[in-house]
């Protein structure tokens, strides 16, 4: 618990033996309340290896997609009364260790939504972080901001923590279908932003590791439409909301 918060930290994972069981180790267990692991369909140890370090997994049964082990982990911590779900990587990118600072904002009452930036860390290194991945992650914000009517630093970060009341918002409606991917994230934070929530951003860390250790399962072309697709759709709503005033 965290300043009488009750805290979940939820992890999406998809085949990531040798990394889970650090991340679920490396939670701070004075903080959070209880650490879920969603399985996305995996075919190694991940769920065995989470179990075994402490976590509670919820399996999808099949490979569904990102957004949707999201959403999964999200529902968990409605109806299981926690105030606040704290999404983390799989993949050991993230620092736990820097879930604190997420919580903080929401503690004190300043914030219902809280992003990790990595780029708000000054001198921050991104360990084997690719070039073409750097690039998006610069260009993204840019986009992100034109549609959100607000500057933001950093939109394709998964590493954030939210309200759980939050959710029960009929508008967020995280239960589409095309959401089941990478879509979900970029629409999560561009939704509540849209609807007159307060957000803010923190500093957090974001390491990745060399490419024969396997840096992520998001296809280049493809995930990075997923990334952009919530930004055009939510675009055109409102233009479309604009006209019919």
């Amino acid at each position: 618990m965290f300043q009488g918060l009750r805290v979940l930290a939820l992890a999406p994972v998809l085949n990531e033996a040798g990394k889970i069981e650090h991340v679920v180790r490396r939670m701070p267990r004075d903080v959070v309340d209880e650490v879920l692991v969603v399985d996305d369909g995996s075919t190694d140890a991940s769920a065995q290896l989470a179990a075994d370090n402490g976590a509670t997994v919820l399996p999808l049964g099949r490979t569904v997609g990102v957004g949707a082990a999201i959403r999964a982990g999200l529902r968990y911590a409605s109806e299981n009364g926690y105030d606040v779900a704290v999404v983390v990587a799989g993949n050991n990118k993230d620092a736990p260790e820097e879930i604190p600072m997420l919580l903080d904002p929401i503690a004190h009452g300043w914030a219902d939504f809280v992003q990790g930036s990595r780029y708000l860390r000054p001198g921050a290194a991104f360990g084997h972080m690719p070039l073409y991945r750097r690039l998006a992650t610069r260009v993204h914000p840019l986009l992100f901001s034109v549609v959100a009517g607000r500057k933001v630093t950093e939109s394709t970060n998964g590493f954030r923590a939210m309200r759980t009341a939050m959710l029960q918002d009929p508008r967020v409606d995280l239960g589409q279908a095309w959401l089941d991917g990478y879509e979900l994230e970029p629409y999560l934070y561009l939704k509540v932003i849209r609807l007159g929530y307060r957000t803010t951003e923190v500093p957090v860390t974001k390491m990745y590791p060399p490419r024969s250790l396997g840096q992520t399962k998001m296809p280049p072309i493809t995930g990075w439409w997923a990334m952009l697709r919530p930004l055009v759709r939510l675009w055109r709503e409102s233009r479309r909301e604009g006209m019919g005033r």
